[in-house]
Parts: structure tokens; C-alpha cells; sequence
């Protein structure tokens, strides 16, 4: 932890203290920040201001002044319909958690081989909450479009090959879930049928692939398979992400041999 970031992890728990009246920022503080963050579960990833404070079992503004300070430490997001959700930040440091990081290191040298083969942007995610996070990914200035995300970033689930692959290897109730979240329409080629989205799934089910075609970007496409356990249970998706035009087909293969590769590897 840098200087800079010492001194705002100090700040915030002053700040906290005096958000909730606490005359010593000790175990009181440290509850309350862990209450709220509690709150937030795969069945519930984002929560507007009353449920936190429902949830976390605080007056509505000492719910509000914490949050005003994760919010701005990067622990939480604010949206733009005025709930929250978990912050980059705390992705970021998720992300460190053994199990993600034995994925990421078994994982590295294979998108590396990936990048080197077919020279677009490569990347690995997992599934966190109605969302796909990236925990690691590989690019080069030889990539036809800029990366789309960064380490710790987040993919809607209906829109990239990486969030479908999720949603197709995830019990059903993930499809309902993100159904009734609201899919929203990033490109005039986002999927926001639910049936439609239920036949996609079906079909990645079926031949172990995900393709986006510009639909969470226009002039952006990708191709992404499973990382699943031997008992085929899923670990994460492993993606390309090319320009508009490039012959997904033609990657296909690879993206499914080195998304194999680690499965077999973890």
C-alpha cells in the first residue's frame, strides 16, 4: 500500500467515526463499514441507500455518510439510478483472493500463447454478481481495437462473449436474474429479447463458444469459451476481442484450446 493510499484508508475510517458518531474509530467503526458492505450478496448486487441501511441495521444517515465515503475510497459505485454497488476498488483487491489469483496465474501463460497467436486482445473473467469481472487479460499494441476493459473491470453478462459464456454455464437462474436487472441496450445489436437471449445460451451450451457481434460495441466483436472444472462445473470464461470484420471462426479453435488448457491446469 502506497503512502497516498495509507493516509486515505486513515482518512476514511476518521471519517467514519465521525459519520457514526463513534467517539474512537476502533471494532465499532471497523462493524459498521463491514455491515454495509455485507449487504451486497450475488442475490443482491446492487441496493439503493434505504436497503443498505435496512440491511446493515443503521440510521438512514450514518447509512448515507458511510457509503458518501466508500463511495469515494472506491469501495463501492454509485449508479446512475442512485444505488450502489461493489466499487472497483474492492475488485481490485478481490481479485488477490487465492482462488482468483492460483486462476490467474495457472491462466497467464496460456493468454500470453493466445495474444502471440492471434495478436487481439485477450482476456479472463469470472462471474461476480450479475456481472463479469476481469481478473486478468493480455493486449498489445498490434491489437485491432483498444482494450475494452482492465483488470478488475466489469462486462454486462448479455452483451460480451465472456458474460454469455458465464450466463450459459451458470444455473438458470442467473438468466432470470439478469432478465429482471433490465438488459440494457449498449449498441442497436445488443440482445434485450430475454427469449432471444434464452436460445443464445442454449446454443453456447451446445457448441462451447460465445460470440458478441458489436453488441456492447459498435466496431468491436469477440469469441469466448469455458473454463469449467473436470466435473464441467464453471470457473470463468476466456475471451478474444477483436475489431469489427476480423474471422472469428478463424479463432474460434484457439480461444477454445486455451480456454482447455486452463481448465485442465487448475
Amino acid at each position: 500500500m502506497t503512502a497516498l493510499e495509507a493516509n486515505g484508508s486513515a482518512r476514511l475510517v476518521r471519517e467514519m467515526a465521525m459519520a457514526g458518531n463513534i467517539g474512537t474509530a476502533g471494532d465499532s467503526v471497523s462493524r459498521r463499514l463491514l455491515s454495509v458492505l455485507d449487504c451486497f450478496e450475488l442475490s443482491r448486487p446492487v441496493l439503493s441507500l434505504t436497503e443498505i441501511a435496512a440491511g446493515a441495521t443503521l440510521p438512514r444517515s450514518t447509512a448515507r455518510r458511510l457509503i458518501v465515503e466508500l463511495v469515494a475510497w472506491g469501495g463501492l459505485e454509485r449508479l446512475p439510478n442512485g444505488k450502489y454497488r461493489i466499487g472497483m476498488r474492492l475488485c481490485r483487491i478481490g481479485s488477490f483472493a487465492p482462488r482468483q489469483r492460483d486462476l490467474r496465474e495457472v491462466a497467464l501463460p496460456y493468454l500470453r500463447d493466445l495474444y502471440a497467436v492471434v495478436l487481439e486482445n485477450v482476456q479472463l473473467v469470472v462471474l461476480d454478481g450479475l456481472d463479469a469481472l476481469c481478473v486478468e487479460q493480455v493486449s498489445g499494441p498490434e491489437a485491432g481495437v483498444a482494450a475494452t476493459t482492465e483488470v478488475g473491470g466489469r462486462l454486462p453478462l448479455h452483451a460480451s462473449g465472456v458474460g454469455k459464456v458465464l450466463l450459459a454455464y451458470s444455473p438458470p437462474r442467473l438468466l432470470t436474474d439478469t432478465v429482471a436487472a433490465g438488459l440494457i441496450r449498449y449498441t442497436p445489436h445488443t440482445i434485450v429479447q430475454s427469449g432471444r437471449l434464452a436460445a443464445t445460451r442454449q446454443l453456447i451450451r451446445e457448441h462451447g463458444l460465445a460470440y458478441s457481434s458489436e453488441e456492447l460495441a459498435v466496431g468491436v466483436v469477440s469469441v469466448a469459451a469455458p473454463v469449467l472444472t473436470p466435473d464441467r462445473r464453471l470457473i470463468g470464461a476466456l475471451g478474444i476481442v477483436a475489431r469489427h470484420g476480423t474471422r472469428l471462426d478463424q479463432m474460434a479453435s484457439a480461444v477454445r484450446t486455451a480456454a482447455l488448457g486452463v481448465s485442465r491446469s487448475c
